[in-house]
């Protein structure tokens, strides 16, 4: 056993805790070169779009398709003839395709605001960091030594790389034992009887995807009045 700076006795060795953090990066490394495609659409859903509207549109189609996500896993895993170990296969799955969806969320929030996403420590810190929260919040700008509002702008656009590793070192802790321990609450819930398993699958994942969005907002803080000048010549997909 090892002692954490802010979390107390961490575990040197932890599988579970390995596979929740393999996961998150392959959904950071899976959902990373869709981003400008993913703002793209949403700015051709209105042409003069402007970012404020953007952010309002990926908001509104992340919480919509993360609650469905979760009904639909919940309602299939619950249908009679499911068995416990197909439900929870089935669960699994969709613990991938909503850390994706959250991964897609926070990236392509970042990249509205002109916060880069070039370096893998960057994105795990924005995508872990609007993950959990406030305590997300708290946890960076305490590891950052830096006060402020809007710490993707003040921080994670800013700090050196090592300085991130650090954070990420804390925030990974915290990110197996909230959403690990989460997702587990949900994935029996969704085995529960049919009916109550949708609506368990859909409000837990309603919840998440609304403490995400307000993370969100309170990292970046208010949208860009206008788009760069070079996203006026150059497409935002490639």
């Amino acid at each position: 056993m090892t002692t954490g700076a802010f979390d107390g006795p961490v575990p040197e060795e932890d599988p579970s805790g390995n596979r929740v953090l393999d996961l998150l990066d392959r959904a950071i490394n899976a959902q990373t070169p869709l981003v400008r495609k993913n703002i793209t659409r949403a700015r051709q859903r209105k042409a003069e779009a402007t970012p404020a509207q953007v952010i309002r549109n990926l908001e509104r189609v992340y919480v919509s398709t993360l609650t469905g996500t979760g009904a639909a896993v919940g309602g299939t895993a619950a249908a009679p003839g499911v068995g416990t170990g197909v439900a929870l296969a089935l669960s699994a799955g969709e613990t991938l395709s909503s850390l994706e969806l959250s991964a897609l969320f926070a990236l392509s929030i970042a990249e509205v605001h002109a916060v880069p996403i070039d370096e893998i420590e960057r994105r795990r810190t924005i995508v872990m960091g609007i993950m959990l929260g406030g305590s997300g919040s708290a946890t960076i700008t305490k590891v950052a030594e830096r006060t402020g509002q809007h710490w993707g702008r003040q921080i994670v656009a800013k700090v050196p790389v090592a300085t991130l590793r650090q954070i990420n070192s804390v925030l990974g802790r915290n990110f197996v034992t909230k959403y690990g321990t989460k997702q587990g609450i949900i994935v029996l819930g969704r085995i529960a009887p049919f009916g109550i398993g949708a609506v368990i699958g859909g409000g837990a994942n309603a919840a998440m995807a609304a403490m995400a969005v307000k993370a969100a907002r309170r990292a970046f803080g208010p949208p860009p009045e206008s788009w760069p000048p070079e996203d006026d010549s150059a497409p935002l997909s490639s």
